[in-house]
């Protein structure tokens, strides 16, 4: 299916339902193909997907490094 960029304004969520139908949607602009609509991947990361498995960070670690481990890492 190809739509004028007017006419997908219009009739964005009957559009986005075809799309969810498998349908093709193009848009044009002045007749000329623009854009297309796709179906959104789902997302394959799911946030705290790791929560209970990944040991804490240990106490300190985010510390300011004193001057010796500074020179250590060549950064004095």
């Amino acid at each position: 299916m190809q739509v004028s960029v007017h006419a997908a304004k219009t009739n964005l969520s009957k559009l986005i339902e075809a799309v969810e139908r498998g349908e093709r949607v193009v848009i044009t602009r002045h007749g000329a193909p623009a854009a297309e609509l796709i179906p959104a991947r789902k997302s394959r990361v799911r946030l705290g997907g790791l929560k209970g498995q990944v040991a804490p960070a240990p106490d300190g670690v985010f510390a300011p490094m004193d001057p010796e481990e500074l020179r250590d890492w060549g950064a004095l």
